[in-house]
């Protein structure tokens, strides 16, 4: 398992070494080269590796699961659960949200820069291929995305491998130098990222918007957690992952000490000169698995946001029978593809690119921060002294990272933040649209025991089969129901209301995922359970309600669903533009029965026209 989580849950932070000590002292605010401010550069990069990804992610925050899965939205679920103050719930959830929405960025941002500084080692090996490095970079990117609807099963199963050993090759290259210039290992001390700040003060202070590339990707620890449990990461992390990576940067330094020259591309100026087309490959191959890391967390953050209510029904394929988590989300995919294409053309290098990096992965730190101070006080009941001082060391350190980056925000940075609004935006409209679409219906609502009683009185035709009915308010009788009534005036024998519930855990057992509740006149309310990772099958749920005295026979079922088309209205509780994004949203959602898995030939649906 360790050596599977290396393939998928190290490879952001694995390939940070490509650019970071390039950009803090060749970058927009490099440093001067001294052995002093190497040696003060090599300190923080240490500590920030100890303190934000080793304590920070391994030992605290991925103790925060969530019946075993991690990430942020995880971690907000968490965070909700200890807390009975609706105003501080949504601030928490909104917050989570907004940290969410920032991972898209990060799936933008990580293939753009990784497989750029990669292919830039070909300028290393030969100036002539300069001009190449672009073309080849976006070839690169376009395949990575085309391939995407084919599954990443087969490949996975390099992955670990293909960074095993390339996490070998990062340490024996640093170990080499080191071996040769051991003064850097006095790095380790803090006293010499102390010492560089009273030296360097402002430009200091600047520097740490470079310094925070070295741990970009350790939020991946805590995300991938689901996929592989604690222990295996923890393990490599600690035992193989953070020492190359060390010795790697530590390598780094003592060749630019030795030869300042090489701030131009320390990394791949380590490697041999005979080994650097195969380096450069290599590189390739190591960035392309990065990040597709980030690429099938965009498509499982996107599942789990449909599943709780914040993003319209998009189609999902899944690519592997065996492989729950492999799927395949195509709008994301064409949406990320673009984004990427559209930032190495116009940023066009990996140092241009490096301007924009921190900013989303620093403000995401953050979040993550003061959601689990929220669990470690709450929820594991710790004391506010020990609580405090969690929060306090963490949130200063990531603040100060934050800080450094948000000068580069006319220069790059502006493209994450913005791409994270658009998207909160996009999702906090969807929530509130929703909301706002169920109390209108609400209004219109008939309460089903009402109908029921009805039919004492009055009933209609009855004819044989089974009517299902998809609804939201398992109360209320659905207006698929009365139009049903109203215009074929008839009923089945049986009649079905299909409630679907999404619980905030990953996956419902399935002896829990269905309860049946009969009532008069053939009524039955059949109550379904879903988790955020969950695939909702309709057929496949009702089929296990035998055991509960309702026998589903799907050739002898008819699934009745509605179809509503909003219109504007004045007085809607929505902005004028939520209301308007709220309807073009809702308008290309996917359809409930492919949502849900009901076979087309087995549907009815009835429109209707609702005023927001």
């Amino acid at each position: 398992m360790a050596l599977a989580a290396m393939g998928v849950v190290f490879g952001d932070i694995g390939t940070s070494p490509l650019y970071t000590m390039r950009e803090v002292f060749g970058g927009h605010h490099g440093l001067p080269v001294t052995p002093d401010n190497v040696l003060g550069v090599l300190s923080l990069v240490f500590w920030a590796l100890t303190i934000v990804v080793s304590l920070k992610y391994v030992v605290f925050i991925m103790r925060a699961d969530n019946r075993g899965e991690g990430g942020i939205m995880a971690l907000t679920s968490l965070a909700l659960r200890s807390t009975e103050s609706p105003r501080l719930a949504g601030g928490m959830a909104a917050l989570g949200l907004f940290g969410a929405a920032l991972f898209y960025g990060d799936g933008v941002i990580t293939p753009a820069i990784s497989v750029l500084s990669a292919v830039e080692g070909l300028e290393v090996a030969t100036p002539a291929l300069r001009p190449y490095v672009l073309p080849i970079s976006l070839v690169v990117l376009i395949g990575l995305f085309l391939i995407q609807r084919r599954g990443t099963a087969q490949v996975g199963a390099v992955f670990g491998p293909v960074m095993l050993f390339w996490f070998t090759t990062l340490g024996v290259l640093g170990a080499v130098n080191v071996i040769r210039h051991t003064d850097v290992l006095r790095a380790i001390n803090p006293m010499y990222a102390l010492h560089f700040f009273v030296a360097n003060q402002w430009h200091g202070f600047l520097a740490l918007g470079a310094v925070v590339l070295a741990i970009t990707g350790g939020e991946a620890l805590y995300a991938d957690m689901g996929h592989f449990g604690r222990r295996p990461i923890k393990l490599a992390w600690f035992t193989y992952v953070f020492p190359a990576l060390y010795l790697n940067y530590l390598g780094q330094g003592a060749l630019i000490i030795d030869d300042p020259s090489a701030v131009k591309n320390p990394f791949y100026l380590l490697v041999p000169e005979p080994l650097l087309y195969p380096m450069v490959g290599l590189s390739t191959l190591a960035t392309i698995i990065a990040s597709q890391a980030v690429i099938s967390g965009a498509f499982s953050l996107t599942k789990q946001a449909v599943q709780l209510g914040y993003c319209p029904r998009v189609h999902v394929v899944h690519t592997s029978e065996r492989e729950v988590g492999q799927i395949y989300v195509p709008n994301i995919n064409w949406m990320l593809l673009g984004a990427v294409v559209a930032l190495v053309v116009g940023f066009r290098s990996s140092s241009a690119l490096a301007s924009a990096y921190g900013i989303a992965v620093t403000l995401t730190m953050m979040i993550d921060t003061v959601l689990a101070f929220v669990v470690v006080r709450a929820l594991w009941r710790w004391r506010l002294g020990w609580a405090v001082a969690f929060v306090v060391l963490f949130f200063v350190v990531d603040f100060a990272f934050f800080s450094a980056n948000s000068v580069k925000i006319f220069d790059g940075g502006w493209f994450p933040l913005a791409l994270g609004l658009a998207i909160h935006a996009l999702l906090m409209t969807w929530k509130r649209g929703r909301e706002a679409l169920a109390r209108r219906m609400a209004l219109d609502t008939i309460p089903l025991n009402l109908l029921i009683q009805s039919l004492f009185y009055d009933p209609p035709v009855r004819v044989s089969g089974t009517g299902i009915f998809m609804t939201t308010d398992p109360d209320g009788v659905p207006r698929a129901l009365l139009h049903n009534l109203l215009h074929n005036k008839v009923l089945h024998d049986r009649v079905v209301l299909v409630n679907v519930l999404t619980e905030d855990v990953p996956y419902v057992s399935p002896t829990e995922r269905v309860r049946v509740e009969a009532l008069d006149f053939g009524f039955f309310r059949v109550f379904v359970r879903y988790g955020f990772k969950d695939d909702p099958d309709i057929p496949a749920a009702l089929a296990m309600c035998a055991g509960q005295g309702f026998a589903f026979e799907l050739m002898e079922s008819s699934f009745f669903l509605g179809r509503e088309t909003l219109i504007p209205r004045k007085g809607s509780p929505l902005a004028v533009w939520r209301e308007r994004l709220f309807i073009v949203m809702f308008r290309n959602a996917r359809s409930a029965a492919e949502f849900f898995s009901i076979p087309a030939n087995r549907v009815v649906e009835f429109g209707t026209q609702v005023e927001l």
